[in-house]
């Protein structure tokens, strides 16, 4: 089992290496994630990903 992580992890190292910026940050988060396991630390004490920039949630008219 610790193989599988440590190569999900590796994969989305490779990965971030090619992507944008954003979506470089949220595949090396993953990356610890599966670090994470491996070392044997609790997934659950790490909070999800945010699905949305901060920024997008408050860009608008202002009207609900």
């Amino acid at each position: 089992m610790e193989e599988f992580y440590r190569g999900f992890a590796q994969r989305a190292r490779d990965l971030a290496e090619k992507a944008d910026p954003f979506t470089r940050r949220r595949l090396l988060d993953l990356a610890k994630r599966y670090d994470l396991k491996i070392n044997g630390s609790s997934y659950a004490r790490i909070p999800p990903p945010r699905a949305t920039p901060p920024t997008a949630l408050f860009s608008g008219s202002g009207e609900a």
